[in-house]
């Protein structure tokens, strides 16, 4: 299998403020530009792009070629069921929505400290192998955010998984709080294929500060930004393929050009992406991906990766000298449609979804004091 994988997740829109409105002819010619490279893995979940991406798999994939010639990955996700009946309707769901007949890599999604319990009472290990063995599902393995010590735990309780798919990327490495390094070397120590989410941390990486960039564009001047980030994943040993969430064709060719006849980094290259990062953690004020699974259950419909994201770009920009910037325009486009930042009651369901551990709240009330005046 090519390394290089299309995760269904930031899929183009037609409305930039309802995930749910794809792009489905922009899809269709990444899909056919991704085949027509040899690169078959695609990768979908119930909430991604506003709950459209299962049926996007389907019309932009599944409808349009041989079931054999792609690989399609989905997920059970533990917000979605509180029982066994549940979790089976959820799965038969899946098969209607995407009309795939099977999966070939299922995963249960997410897991962490808060969720691992919930899958645990309900045997959903267990459970995945009954779909293994009744061939609706080739491969069975889960999607994990915390620590190397519990993935160590459930490695060890569950050696029958297959693959572990993490975060990883040359920012997260050394990180504190994802820890992605150490996660991935329980992965490897258990021996077990690695599929890598989040490889460009949801746009970080491919915009990076200017002295990061000039970094990069003088080792390879024809090379784009965030292919530092997708290459650093796919150099690891034991990656199986790193996964992508593409928004646009042009964002599909570039990542194709390098990944076709993919070649890992030289230890130089990665000592850069180590000084990128050192670069890039000195100026970036919150750590946000853009997954957004902390908007579906906010009370007050606050847009919080996208508040994130421009109060990101603010704190980059030399606020002394500049005093207003466009992004104030753009808070302001937002809260048309969404509530503000200071609107936020600090109920914490966010912070108990966020795959990163983020102090939502906390910065959320630091976006308020920027914006709202």
């Amino acid at each position: 299998m090519k390394k290089l994988g299309f995760g269904l997740m930031r899929m183009p829109q037609t409305d930039p403020t309802d995930a749910s409105k794809v792009d489905i002819e922009q899809v269709k010619t990444m899909v056919d530009l991704f085949m027509a490279k040899g690169f078959t893995y695609f990768d979908t979940a119930i909430m991604y792009n506003g709950f459209a991406s299962q049926r996007v798999a389907k019309e932009a994939i599944v409808d349009r070629y041989p079931r054999d010639s792609f690989t399609l990955a989905t997920k059970l996700h533990n917000a979605f069921f509180n029982s066994r009946e549940e979790m089976e309707k959820v799965f038969s769901d899946q098969l209607e929505q995407t009309d795939a007949g099977y999966f070939d890599y299922y995963l249960l999604h997410g897991i962490e400290a808060g969720s691992y319990p919930k899958y645990e009472q309900f045997d959903c290990f267990g459970w995945l192998l009954e779909k293994k063995a009744e061939g609706l599902v080739k491969h069975a393995g889960f999607s994990f955010h915390d620590t190397p010590e519990l993935l160590d735990e459930i490695l060890t309780k569950h050696p029958e998984m297959e693959f572990v798919q993490i975060q990883l990327n040359y920012l997260d490495w050394e990180s504190e709080w994802v820890k992605s390094r150490a996660v991935y070397e329980v992965a490897v120590k258990h021996g077990k294929p690695v599929i890598v989410m989040e490889p460009v941390k949801g746009g970080t990486l491919a915009k990076v500060p200017e002295e990061a960039e000039k970094l990069l564009k003088a080792r390879e001047p024809e090379l784009s930004v965030p292919s530092w980030a997708i290459r650093f994943a796919a150099s690891q040993p034991g990656v199986m393929v790193v996964l992508s969430g593409m928004s646009s064709a042009a964002q599909m060719a570039d990542n194709l050009s390098y990944m076709e006849d993919f070649k890992p980094l030289t230890e130089d290259e990665i000592a850069l992406t180590r000084r990128v990062a050192e670069i890039i953690n000195s100026q970036i004020a919150v750590p946000c991906t853009g997954c957004s699974y902390c908007t579906a259950g906010c009370p007050m419909q606050i847009a919080i990766p996208q508040y994130f994201s421009l109060y990101n770009e603010d704190m980059r920009e030399n606020l002394a000298e500049k005093g207003w910037t466009v992004n104030f325009t753009n808070y302001e486009n937002l809260t048309q449609k969404f509530g503000r930042a200071g609107d936020c009651v600090a109920c914490g369901q966010c912070e108990g979804v966020c795959p990163q551990h983020l102090p939502i709240i906390e910065k959320l009330k630091e976006v308020s004091a920027h914006f709202d005046h």
